[in-house]
């Protein structure tokens, strides 16, 4: 193992002698030989003595090594993902980023294997409908990663400083970043500690460093719900099928806020029936999500509908199984939003502003609960600034997106002078379910090349439209699968992990991937997952 904690002339490296640190490896589900290495940083930068930390690295090298242009890192989504499970998609669809780039994956501190802040664990059905951070779980949590890591040293800043480190250690001039999610935060940090070694920068579904998450997560999340629901009341076999959906929302919301639902479950391991119980809040909160890609959007209305009546078939169905979330470290989240968001939360602000929203203040009261009990880092004086450069900037924002609407894009383009914003009309957070989706990766990768993001032709984007709305392909209910209200019964078929494209409560999905990378998937698109528990553990 190669340690490495000085970095003085590493930046003067040119060449092909810069991937020659690291050794041939293969990963799951890839064909193709990599290239792997382990960078050693301190965990705590600023004293530079104790424990440290060993940063995963893979590169998928150029195509094209003898007349390469500048690399491409890929920074995660989540806070918490690992940007390492995005390379099945560098190495499949996303082959044309590596004509002429190394494309560099860095699982951040505190993710993938970089000393993950996460705890492995079995969940039951009712664990993927419990709340997002229940009081035993963080204090356990806590408890445990505290035997291994100093939890105040997981923020973005002391994160991207670690990245630049990698770009030295690889002896990379300048970079070209791309930020999903909360890899948009990352990627505004590094560009503002580390001006002068980028190149370009691209994001997608943008997360300001003043963002203050989840304080607007439900005020995105009934924007989107509102376009949801009118796109079903214009599309014809939408509304034809469920010409009541907005009352039916506000029904089984009304509902579960009287009274939880409670359910017998038949798990898919045969195993023996449970009763399971669904709150008004947990509902809502998966609605929330779902609506990160407009695959899984596009069963909201029949979902909602059969909720409405007391069959909660069709919602356990894409409830009970592993999701956005499931890769997403915990620990790294509370780390990075209890020491940049929470903090700046005004609580009776937040219960205003989120007052009458069907989504309510429930991340808002659950994030705060979980920061109380969680040590708090250090941010620099001036990190919620806006930041603000001349460095060529290309932002993408889905106009339904749940989580980070086009407004926060708006904003961050006011502080770069160099800069375009383009909206995807039907996109969510992320591409994930729509039509011709490589669109997108021929712009960016142009982008890249041409260093302007004025002239880019974004014709293809008017292409990119969403799928149809799931119909209801009978009223029996037996063969809809449902569970009914408190005396129905629900038998699951096989529960595969089906991470379709980007969901990213995050979901760090991956643009396009419609399988059968999972993970990969997750990865790409991860976003400030509203990470409920139940999915989490």
């Amino acid at each position: 193992m190669l340690l490495i904690f000085a970095f003085s002339d590493c930046s003067k490296q040119q060449g092909s002698g810069e991937l020659a640190r690291l050794k041939p490896c293969r990963l799951p589900g890839i064909d193709e030989k990599l290239l792997c290495g382990r960078l050693t940083v301190f965990e705590n930068r600023l004293t530079r003595a104790g424990r440290t930390i060993e940063l995963n690295v893979v590169v998928l090298p150029a195509f094209d090594q003898k007349t390469k242009a500048g690399p491409l890192f890929d920074l995660a989504g989540g806070p918490g993902a690992a940007a390492t499970e995005g390379a099945r998609f560098y190495a499949e669809q996303g082959k044309g980023y590596r004509r002429r780039r190394d494309v560099v994956l860095v699982d951040q501190r505190g993710t993938g294997k970089s000393n993950p802040l996460s705890l492995p664990g079995k969940r039951t059905p009712q664990d993927y409908l419990s709340e997002m951070y229940p009081v035993d779980y963080v204090k356990r949590l806590r408890q445990t990663l505290e035997r291994r890591a100093d939890l105040t040293q997981y923020t973005t800043s002391i994160a991207m400083d670690d990245l630049d480190d990698v770009r030295a250690w690889l002896g990379y001039d300048r970079i070209n970043l791309i930020g999903t999610s909360y890899g948009t935060r990352a990627a505004l940090v590094y560009l503002r500690l580390h001006p002068e070694r980028v190149h370009t920068v691209t994001l997608i579904g943008v997360a300001p460093t003043y963002l203050k998450m989840p304080m607007y997560h439900a005020q995105a999340g009934a924007r989107a719900m509102e376009l949801l629901l009118q796109q079903c009341e214009q599309n014809a076999q939408c509304h034809e099928a469920f010409p009541q959906i907005r009352d039916d929302w506000t029904s089984v919301l009304s509902q579960l806020g009287r009274e939880p639902a409670r359910v017998e479950y038949s798990p898919s391991d045969k195993s023996a029936p449970v009763n399971l119980e669904i709150q008004r809040d947990i509902f809502a909160e998966k609605i929330r999500t779902w609506m990160y890609g407009r695959d899984q959007a596009s069963r909201i209305p029949l979902i909602v509908h059969h909720a409405a009546q007391g069959d909660f078939g069709p919602f356990l169905r894409e409830a009970i199984r592993p999701s956005i979330p499931d890769f997403i470290a915990d620990g790294m989240y509370l780390s990075v939003t209890c020491a940049e968001d929470i903090p700046f939360i005004n609580q009776e602000e937040a219960a205003k502003l989120n007052a009458g929203n069907p989504f309510g203040n429930y991340r808002v009261f659950q994030q705060t609960r979980a920061c109380s009990m969680w040590p708090q880092g250090k941010i620099p004086y001036d990190f919620r600034e806006p930041v603000s450069s001349n460095v060529p900037v290309l932002l993408f924002s889905g106009n339904m997106d749940p989580v980070t609407p086009p407004q926060r894009g708006e904003e961050v383009a006011l502080y770069l002078p160099n800069s375009r914003h383009v909206i995807i009309p039907q996109a969510g957070h992320g591409f994930d379910g729509l039509a011709e989706p490589e669109c997108v990766d021929r712009i960016i990768m142009e982008f890249m090349e041409t260093g302007e993001a004025k002239d880019l032709d974004v014709g293809c984007l008017e292409r990119m439209v969403q799928p149809p709305f799931e119909k209801d392909p009978t009223n029996d209910r037996a063969a809809n699968g449902g569970a009914g209200d408190h005396r129905g019964r629900m038998d699951q078929g096989v529960s595969t992990l089906i991470l379709r494209g980007h969901q990213i409560d995050l979901v760090i999905l991956k643009r396009h991937d419609k399988l059968p990378a999972p993970l990969e998937s997750a990865c790409r698109w991860l976003s400030f997952f509203p990470l409920i528990k139940s999915s989490l553990k």
